[in-house]
């Protein structure tokens, strides 16, 4: 891949969702409905929502029959009505999309003012952990992960996608801005552990290392089974400056405009992206 040259100049007024998401897919549906027309009636351009934004419940079997086929997902339907409605550019945050292996994919959408899907991206990195505290997690046995990188055009530039643990590999980040990408975005379902120790400094690392606007929504607070999440839905500038944060207590909306000449800017002080050179593994 090589850094595209196109350069966007102007100013993006982007939202960037917090949300608790509960097992239910239509209440949840309804309270990303509800902050997405208050980030409509802040001026935004382009909403960004969490990971797991529909749907939020513990254990493989019962992740698995909340799943749809993509066609038939009533949450990607219910987006698609909103984008229209609102006349918002959305990132829909994940949903869980059934594959023919019997896992799902944990796949977000770029979805246009008229109701259009433009792009998806499924997950790439699974987190399969433990934590010290005694959390365990498998996605890999219920999210079949992706093969690609993706990135989408948009009125104010190319715009990279990526969930939650895949902020851990900066090389998906690097291939990102080296595609095109000006802004990328991390739906997220952070736990609360590592979310103190990495979050903050993972999101800025990557904006940092890009020179790329970094939109960052997030689940936050209790869910099913009692499952905590970390939140502080970010917005972090190409310099590694966080905009804005949402707090780990409660879902909102955060709202700021993206100067998209900073990405040039960044990339001028700092143009680590021209600076590739190969070498011998260890």
């Amino acid at each position: 891949m090589t850094v595209a040259p196109a350069p966007s100049t102007g100013t993006l007024r982007a939202a960037v969702l917090q949300m608790t998401a509960g097992p239910e897919i239509a209440a949840n549906m309804d309270a990303a409905a509800v902050l997405l027309r208050q980030a409509r009636d802040q001026g935004a351009q382009l909403a960004t929502l969490p990971e797991n934004v529909a749907r939020m419940v513990q254990g493989r079997e019962r992740v698995l029959a909340g799943a749809f086929e993509e066609g038939t997902h009533p949450a990607l339907s219910r987006f698609r009505d909103l984008a229209a409605e609102t006349g918002l550019w959305l990132m829909t945050g994940t949903l869980a999309c059934l594959t023919e292996d019997g896992r799902a994919a944990n796949r977000c959408f770029v979805i246009d003012p008229a109701g259009q899907v433009l792009a998806r991206y499924d997950k790439l990195h699974m987190f399969d952990v433990e934590l010290a505290n005694g959390e365990r997690y498998r996605e890999s046995a219920t999210f079949r992960p992706g093969d690609a990188a993706r990135v989408v055009d948009t009125p104010w530039g190319v715009l990279g996608l990526t969930i939650c643990y895949d902020m851990r590999f900066p090389q998906l980040y690097r291939a990102l801005a080296k595609g095109g990408a000006r802004i990328i975005t991390v739906p997220s379902a952070f736990t609360v552990p590592t979310g103190r120790a990495h979050w903050h400094v993972l999101l800025r690392a990557r904006a940092i290392e890009t020179g790329c606007w970094i939109l960052a929504p997030a689940q936050v607070g209790t869910h099913d089974g009692g499952r905590l999440t970390y939140g502080h839905a970010l917005i972090v500038s190409p310099w590694g400056e966080v905009v804005a944060d949402a707090g780990g207590e409660a879902p909102g909306v955060i709202v700021a405009d993206l100067d998209l000449s900073k990405v040039d800017e960044a990339r001028g002080m700092v143009p680590s992206l021209l600076h590739d050179r190969g070498f011998e593994g260890p």
